[in-house]
């Protein structure tokens, strides 16, 4: 490979294998072409990736309907609805180091049928005891799957400019497959039986092993020029650091264990401030022992970067409102209205399509106005919609009150996840793609546990159920507002974050 000197930002012409030098000799460097069938590689990625998070939310609508029938009280439902998502975001890290290590297909593979058999189990689960391991196990297996994911995605995509327009498209998928989770699980609670919420994720992970060997490249990605840094075996392969790993898994998973009870046990409870205060001693000591290991799990540099700064804070406050909207207006409206569940997941109709529409109108805007400006007014346009969600009251009506909120939002929060997507990974060698998803994704798994823990943290200190949501909602709204503020001052002269000059051409990902 040539050193860059420009990116065209178009595929090479049929034989141009070489760059031509100029009078002034120089060379240009034609970006390396998309994988054949791109635009297929991405949609067998992508609708694992929203899967993932689809298997998170699908369980909300069925709880009750799962405690009546093992007979289980609120401490055993907290536990089977976080039994997925502490070791889904325990783990991300390890599992990005591994898609590093040994290729993003292979560990792509083996995330898979994790994810697939503890999906079919979980199906068939007798009692209580044994839905809880699987559910555990569900965890485990998307750890490995969504890291190893975007090191194939780097692979799709090598060129930057291309791999650009891909993550502003991957942004959105997570929380449309969130959206996606309540509305199937309001269907199939209400026509079916809970048990067939896993046959989606079942069926996902059967059809995405089968294309995965004739569709997905199978080696490491490679460098495409100074943005992506050096190639992916420079230096050889990244070591485990099992250390550092331990440390990471047990850590977040201990908090965020922590953090889920304490809708059920006060913060001085032992239940909460054992396995927080754990976690949370054991992330300290993280970077102290990372800095003495040759080849760290998470690399003290790697988030030191502002924009990637702003893109880890700005994915995690996006899961963070979406998950605070998911989860208490559809407790407002099934046990303060008694609407159905099937009403109830009709009612993020709009909200579902709102996060569509705003997916598809983040590329072009990123392409026009770069992902931090997109990051910033996404936060701007979330806030909006939060803070009038804020108003909720006893007489709050749902079509001119509660949707102008159920609609911003989701458009805010698409805009944001597209922009951050993009600048968490702009600039990341190929070689630590893995490390980029892991990271990526490790924000936007605490989004929905810490933040949503310390909102509802805040709706407690009302006397009323209903004041204590409206507080939670107007408390996240001004949060949005600051980071929008803040966010405004990292991005000014920085887009300039395209790494090689404005990205043309659509925002969707296409084939070369």
């Amino acid at each position: 490979m040539t050193d860059a000197g420009t990116n065209t930002g178009t595929p090479p012409s049929a034989g141009a294998g070489t760059a031509t030098p100029t009078a002034t000799a120089t060379t240009t460097r034609l970006d390396p072409p998309s994988v054949p069938h791109a635009a297929l590689a991405f949609a067998v990625l992508g609708t694992v990736q929203a899967t993932l998070i689809f298997t998170i939310t699908v369980i909300g609508v069925p709880l009750p309907d799962i405690g009546r029938e093992f007979g289980l009280g609120s401490a055993d439902l907290v536990l089977l609805s976080a039994a997925y998502g502490l070791p889904f975001s325990g783990l991300l890290l390890f599992g990005g180091r591994l898609a590093d290590r040994y290729g993003g297909r292979p560990m792509f593979t083996v995330g898979l049928v994790v994810f697939g058999l503890a999906s079919a189990v979980a199906a068939f689960a007798p009692g209580f005891a044994v839905l809880v391991a699987v559910r555990f196990g569900q965890g485990v297996g998307a750890a490995l799957t969504a890291p190893a994911a975007m090191a194939v995605l780097r692979g799709v995509y090598p060129a930057p400019s291309a791999y650009r327009r891909a993550m502003a498209t991957w942004g959105g998928l997570s929380v449309l497959g969130a959206a996606i989770g309540n509305l199937a699980s309001g269907v199939l609670t209400t026509w079916v039986s809970w048990r067939w919420m896993f046959a989606i994720p079942v069926a996902v992970a059967a059809l995405a092993l089968f294309l995965t060997p004739r569709r997905l490249p199978g080696g490491k990605p490679t460098c495409a020029g100074p943005a992506a840094g050096v190639s992916a075996e420079a230096g050889g392969r990244p070591g485990l650091d099992p250390l550092g790993a331990i440390l990471a898994t047990v850590g977040i998973t201990l908090a965020g264990y922590g953090l889920t009870v304490t809708g059920d046990h006060a913060w001085t409870s032992a239940s909460v401030v054992v396995p927080l205060g754990g976690g949370v001693i054991l992330l300290a000591a993280l970077p102290v022992v990372e800095r003495r290991v040759a080849d760290p799990l998470l690399p003290p540099g790697f988030v030191r970067d502002p924009r990637r700064i702003l893109g880890l804070v700005g994915v995690l406050l996006a899961a963070t409102g979406t998950g605070l909207i998911s989860f208490l207006i559809s407790l407002h409206l099934q046990q303060g209205r008694g609407w159905s569940p099937l009403a109830t997941a009709g009612a993020f109709v709009p909200f579902t399509l709102a996060l569509v529409v705003g997916g598809r109108a983040a590329g072009p805007l990123i392409d026009r106005f770069g992902p931090s400006r997109i990051t910033v007014a996404g936060l701007l346009v979330g806030g909006v919609g939060l803070l009038l969600l804020a108003r909720l009251d006893e007489g709050t009506r749902y079509a001119p009150d509660l949707l102008p909120g159920l609609v911003l939002l989701p458009v805010g929060a698409a805009l944001i996840f597209a922009g951050t997507a993009v600048l968490t990974t702009g600039g990341v060698p190929a070689h630590q793609a893995g490390l980029a998803g892991g990271v990526l994704n490790t924000a936007m798994e605490l989004g929905p546990t810490v933040g949503l823990a310390a909102l509802m943290s805040v709706a407690a200190t009302r006397g009323d159920v209903i004041a204590g949501y409206a507080w939670a909602f107007g408390t996240a709204g001004a949060v949005f507002l600051l980071a929008a503020l803040v966010a405004a001052v990292l991005a000014r002269n920085r887009d300039g974050d395209h790494e090689h000059g404005p990205t043309r051409g659509p925002a969707r990902p296409r084939t070369r």
